[in-house]
């Protein structure tokens, strides 16, 4: 891994790049991945590179959704799983949630290093592939029969749009965590988290060791409120904000 100097300006984006292209070479990324990650660091620079009010108000909506959950599963690819592994076995402890290794760009082997991958940060993974989603017929559709296939709550982040589509038509409810507002997946998810993955992962963790001892009446509340297509309108309008103040300063 290349050296970067913490005195850089980009050192949290460029370490995140880094261990994406480490993740490429342990065969725990899809090369494709490093495509998907760029594009939606830029969604971030054009939301500031900050956890925005909107996607605060998404994360509690989300956590509580899988504190009400009877079987909630974090569905876990190899971009997530080398950004955020210490944070994937915190919220899955926090909230009780299960682990399961699903993937675009399938292969058994790609499977077990993510699996191993993970273990090695002390999760339980799930990764049988023992099950199918019917209704889709990319590689996600190779799932755990005790995960996915039976979850009630579904936290897919970095996802594709036609596998949410077709959870949501098993009647499960999909929290997405996507920096992109205007993507299919974010406006087909039940909570869209318009948020980089390594803030949203760790916000969600503060408020999980928090909310767990809250009552199921105020979960449901907080569930009951929540608004998906405002949060995305909002995240929209951030955007223009943004980018309408850094035009100010420009032309000053």
């Amino acid at each position: 891994m290349t050296e970067i100097p913490k005195s850089h300006p980009r050192y949290v984006s460029l370490m995140t790049r880094e261990r994406l292209v480490e993740g490429v070479k342990l065969g725990v990324t899809a090369m494709q991945g490093l495509i998907a990650h760029g594009r939606g660091e830029a969604f971030d620079y054009i939301l500031g590179e900050k956890t925005r009010e909107f996607a605060l108000k998404a994360e509690k909506a989300a956590v509580a959704s899988m504190l009400l959950a009877k079987h909630p599963v974090i569905s876990v690819n190899g971009n997530t799983a080398v950004l955020v592994p210490e944070e994937i076995k915190r919220l899955a402890d926090a909230v009780g949630a299960k682990v399961e290794v699903n993937v675009f760009h399938y292969s058994p082997e790609r499977v077990e290093k993510i699996k191993s991958y993970l273990e090695r940060y002390g999760v339980e993974v799930l990764a049988a592939c023992d099950a199918v989603l019917d209704g889709l017929e990319s590689a996600r559709r190779i799932v755990d029969s005790r995960g996915i296939l039976i979850a009630d709550v579904v936290l897919v982040p970095l996802e594709d749009g036609d596998r949410c589509e077709i959870l949501k038509k098993h009647g499960k409810r999909v929290i997405a965590i996507d920096l992109n507002p205007l993507s299919r997946t974010a406006r087909m998810a039940d909570i869209t988290i318009v948020d980089n993955i390594v803030r949203a992962f760790s916000k969600m963790i503060e408020m999980a060791e928090k909310m767990r001892e809250w009552s199921r009446e105020e979960l449901n509340r907080i569930v009951g409120e929540y608004d998906n297509s405002e949060i995305l309108a909002e995240a929209v309008r951030e955007i223009k904000r943004y980018l309408e103040k850094t035009a100010e300063e420009i032309t000053r």
